[in-house]
């Protein structure tokens, strides 16, 4: 932490997306480490800006309410940040199947404007691109390296491979220090809890707290790993305060895979409810599903010295107390269908 901190400290540090999950967590951190910090975020309902996630740190943040596709604003947002930890997207693989041109025009187009921004108003500036699991697709065996062929199964996935590259492009050919994490499953306190279109993992502690039916389809042997918040956190700030990941993509795992049907009894033990029920694959979820992942982060291990503190237990259990304390700030109708 002293390393972070004198890394950190008083040094500006944008974030996209920032309202969100991940970017709110995040945001906390950098504010602990006493870093200036300018949230942007759109705060569109579906894709889990709320202004609660920042409660209690509201006078240590700067929060522009505005969207990544808007390129005047972010000409004039990345001027002189030393970081910029690039957040925000499009992250429900089905919405991308539905709706693929917002999927475009956020994940790819967007992506393509901001790195545009910093090439013009802020060269020396140092970004951080948060990629997914998703572009690996279906894997031929476990564990995925990043070497691992990509063959995403949704549009979602080809779009953050283009969003990705264009950040590696950037940093190889306009000097413009980048690097991006792939992200497997990332849980805890301040996700979206008002559907499941945005992870699973959030789905399943909510059907669980209300004492409903956690649906698992199939046989539900799929293999995951899963990384609790804080440990992505920091493997953000590590990636950001060392000049030797710039110009490379890495792999973020949990290092402890479990089954989906182990994961929904494991909710279901911390929780103290719901109940689960064997159903058939619904089609939409069925031509996407990937089956086994888990992700190889020996590459970054090696880079950074990072490695996962949280197991899956303490993690739920941390997340669990969260939303009993703060059910009203995200729970809605309960049914799974606003967007």
């Amino acid at each position: 932490m002293s390393d972070l901190r004198k890394c950190f400290s008083g040094k500006d540090a944008l974030i996209t997306g920032g309202l969100g999950f991940i970017g709110s967590n995040l945001a906390r951190a950098l504010a602990a480490l006493d870093a200036r910090v300018t949230i942007v975020d759109s705060l569109i309902p579906a894709y889990g800006g709320n202004m609660f996630n920042i409660h209690g740190i509201e006078d240590r943040v700067t929060v522009n309410i505005s969207d990544v596709r808007d390129r005047s604003s972010m000409n004039y947002l990345v001027r002189g940040r030393d970081f910029i930890f690039n957040l925000a997207g499009q992250v429900s693989h089905i919405d991308s199947l539905i709706d693929p041109f917002t999927d475009l025009e956020i994940n790819c187009r967007s992506q393509l404007s901001i790195l545009e921004a910093c090439r013009w108003n802020n060269p020396g500036a140092k970004l951080l691109f948060a990629g997914t699991r998703g572009q690996y697709g279906k894997t031929l065996g476990t564990p995925v390296t990043e070497e691992h062929l990509m063959r995403p199964t949704d549009v979602n996935g080809i779009n953050k491979i283009a969003g990705e590259w264009y950040h590696i492009l950037y940093n190889n050919i306009y000097g413009i220090r980048a690097c991006s994490l792939r992200l497997t499953n990332t849980y805890g306190p301040r996700h979206h809890m008002r559907t499941s279109r945005q992870g699973y993992l959030n789905w399943f502690i909510r059907l669980a707290m209300d004492d409903q039916v956690i649906p698992i389809y199939g046989d539900g042997a799929q293999l995951r790993d899963f990384n609790f918040v804080g440990d992505v956190v920091q493997a953000m700030l590590m990636a950001m305060a060392s000049d030797e990941t710039y110009g490379q993509v890495y792999n973020i795992g949990g290092g402890q895979p479990v089954s989906v049907a182990r994961t929904a009894e494991k909710v279901v033990a911390v929780c103290g409810s719901g109940r689960i029920e064997r159903r058939e694959f619904p089609p939409e979820k069925k031509k996407i599903e990937i089956g086994d992942y888990v992700a190889d982060f020996t590459k970054f291990r090696e880079i950074t010295g990072w490695t996962p503190k949280i197991t899956l237990e303490e993690g739920l259990g941390l997340t669990v107390d969260y939303y009993r304390a703060n059910r009203e700030r995200y729970w809605s109708r309960g049914d799974g269908s606003d967007s």
